[in-house]
């Protein structure tokens, strides 16, 4: 049986895993409709979760995670080199790739031929930030931005490379972030999940697997909940025909009995994990379809957003969404869109992408934002690598593609303790490596979990004899871009 580490700098921290255990459910619906009821996260105050407390004062309250699937190109959207327009078609420098790894679908060229972008760059806001012109809408918010130009990881592949941003491994197994955070934070919120998950319907590309979302060797009750588009946004989640809302309570009442009888006579905390599962799945049949129904909107909000906004399951419709989930203090919102690995056809390709992406993350920040809630959440946007300075295949005039590159990329986050309106980090002219202050996968997650309170050491569960955290054995926090 699995254990909790109870750390010797977290006293009572046994109490609180009874009262834990006491309060959560396992699940029903991919095993995890019910979540962690009550806590807040303020500084200092009792969580909800496992710690008793936060480590530290909380800047955010909840995180809206935009990953963009497929790994977009820095080279096309943020991070502006001239030098590879000046050299369009030249052979990429050996001093530059330094022998450094490349995937087996470009290891095999003949050439590396240095591709320029199709798009033209300018600088944007009073931090002139550089943003290509695929991106207009992401421009006017600039200075609400924090751009890390020196992102950078060892995964050369997409399904380890994605594993590995959201859990802190490599390998398939371990608790996903949203996991982890509800694992110690608990839920804001008594009627919706802890941790959420919307997928762009309808976009090919690398497959998404539920472990992504997965608790691993956690308990189930931390898994992310999918809502889906449809009449059915949770699955397994309804009455089946025949039942009424009130027959559904009674039996819910006379089971209660059963369970309490139950836990007096063994005192098995499971016992009252299973009452809590059957009240929350209760709970949410009123709402999870109140939260998802963007019919109230109003005419404006919709236009912010764009109009796929209106079609349930789209990029725009998941981005509205979610902040309709975090009106409601649901921790952590996680969106995945696919459709970013462009090894050909990329000037094609990133147009579509981010006609599709473009307008609604922008106006998520800014709808946030409006409505006071941009300083406590904490909004990202980032793929799991970027993309090569050379063409894979062959380079023409007005088409390219690039293959894998984790040795430097982009990606920004915006509100809850985020220093805005700067770019962090650099690359070489090149676009190739990086060149000053880099920022590992792991840093990256060791400074989220800064802005939500927490000491990365410290959040640790022991697992077959080890005590596992989401960054591992490493990452530092990058605190030169917290506000």
């Amino acid at each position: 049986m699995l254990k909790h580490d109870f750390a010797a700098n977290q006293p009572g921290l046994l109490q609180n895993r009874r009262q834990f255990f006491s309060r959560t459910s396992a699940g029903i619906g991919g095993m995890a409709l019910a979540q962690l009821l009550g806590g807040g996260d303020s500084a200092m105050a009792d969580t909800g979760g496992v710690l008793p407390s936060t480590h530290f004062h909380a800047k955010a309250k909840r995180v809206i995670y935009l990953f963009m699937s497929g790994g977009p190109s820095q080279l096309d959207l943020f991070d502006y080199k001239p030098v590879l327009n000046e050299q369009n078609g030249q052979e990429l420098p050996d001093s530059i790739r330094g022998g450094q790894r490349l995937t087996g679908m470009s290891a095999n060229q003949a050439t590396l031929p240095l591709a320029g972008s199709a798009f033209k760059f300018k600088q944007h806001g009073k931090s002139g930030a550089w943003l290509s012109d695929l991106l207009p809408h992401t421009a006017k918010i600039a200075d609400d931005l924090c751009f890390i130009k020196s992102m950078h990881t060892e995964a050369i592949n997409h399904d380890p490379a994605i594993t590995f941003f959201q859990t802190g491994s490599q390998i398939a197994g371990r608790p996903s972030m949203g996991a982890w955070l509800s694992y110690g934070l608990g839920s804001d919120n008594e009627n919706l999940p802890t941790f959420t998950v919307l997928v762009t319907k309808d976009k090919g590309g690398q497959p998404l697997y539920a472990r992504l979302w997965g608790n691993g060797f956690l308990e189930s009750v931390h898994q992310g909940v999918q809502f889906r588009a449809g009449a059915d946004p949770v699955l397994y989640l309804g009455n089946p025909d025949g039942i009424s809302a009130a027959g559904r309570r009674r039996m819910l009442d006379k089971l209660a009995e059963l369970h309490r009888l139950e836990y007096e006579k063994n005192l098995d905390p499971a016992v009252n994990a299973r009452i809590a599962q059957y009240e929350m799945a209760y709970r949410m049949q009123t709402s999870v379809p109140e939260v998802t129904d963007l019919s109230g909107e109003p005419e404006h909000i919709f236009d912010l957003y764009g109009p796929d906004s209106k079609k349930p399951g789209t990029f725009a419709a998941n981005c509205l969404l979610a902040r309709r989930l975090a009106e409601r203090n649901v921790r952590f919102i996680q969106l995945y869109h696919q459709g970013w690995d462009q090894h050909g056809g990329l000037p094609g390709a990133i147009k579509n992408q981010c006609r599709d992406t473009d307008q609604a993350a922008a106006a998520l920040v800014t709808d946030l934002k409006q409505r006071g809630m941009l300083d406590d959440t904490l909004v990202l946007w980032g793929g799991e690598f970027g993309r090569t300075n050379y063409s894979q295949g062959k380079l023409t005039a007005d088409n390219y593609g690039r293959d894998h590159h984790p040795r430097c990329f982009t990606t920004w986050a915006a509100g809850g303790g985020i220093k805005p309106g700067i770019s962090y980090g650099s690359t070489d002219e090149y676009g190739y490596n990086v060149a000053e202050n880099g920022v590992h996968v792991h840093d990256f997650q060791a400074t989220i979990l800064h802005l939500l309170g927490i000491d990365h050491l410290r959040l640790t569960y022991k697992h077959q004899g080890r005590r596992y955290r989401l960054t591992d054995v490493h990452g530092e926090v990058v605190e030169a871009i917290l506000a």
